[in-house]
């Protein structure tokens, strides 16, 4: 079994908010599939279950917040018995420019609190990653700027990115972390 964690906070104000680009991206995945996501709150996230071929893909968006989003992602991990290399955290990055996208096989949280925490709550920094470009930032503080909503503009490039995505996640699963990067990066 295989996890997609979308990074995100729950709640009807933040739908289209900036720091919302990895929920975006598991509802996308869903929404194509058919699939309607359910919450369990036991293992704090809403979750939803795609079979493709012969694998089995959890896809969860946490409903802690961002700050605690490794609490959801721990959770399903145990519960189900996930290897930390079957997990792809996706979430969005201010540093990297709208309509981009950039995998990573490890490395520090970058000073995103969503993936410090699941950082902190699987005990490894060795976590794949899609990250999401949400940048460039103005001169605005960090913490504001993510929670401003998306221009209808910026969600039409989002759409697209969003579609990359889906096909780098593929990849990413069938043929590995340094093939997306070549391909996706």
């Amino acid at each position: 079994m295989k996890l997609i964690a979308g990074l995100g906070n729950i709640g009807d104000k933040y739908v289209f908010t900036r720091h919302n680009a990895g929920f975006m991206l598991a509802d996308s995945i869903a929404l194509n599939a058919g699939l309607t996501f359910r919450e369990n709150s036991r293992l704090k996230c809403l979750m939803t279950n795609l079979r493709n071929g012969y694998e089995d893909y959890l896809i969860i968006k946490p409903t802690t917040f961002m700050n605690l989003s490794g609490e959801a992602v721990r959770a399903v991990m145990d519960y189900y018995k996930i290897q930390v290399e079957d997990i792809l955290v996706v979430y969005d990055d201010i540093s990297l420019d709208l309509g981009r996208i950039r995998f990573r096989a490890n490395g520090s949280d970058g000073g995103h609190n969503g993936i410090k925490s699941v950082i902190q709550h699987l005990g490894t920094n060795n976590i794949a990653r899609l990250k999401i470009g949400i940048g460039p930032q103005p001169n605005l503080p960090s913490e504001v700027f993510v929670l401003q909503n998306f221009s209808k503009e910026e969600l039409e490039i989002l759409k697209t990115v969003l579609s990359t995505a889906k096909s780098g996640i593929g990849c990413f699963f069938n043929e590995g972390i340094a093939a997306a990067q070549n391909q996706f990066n």
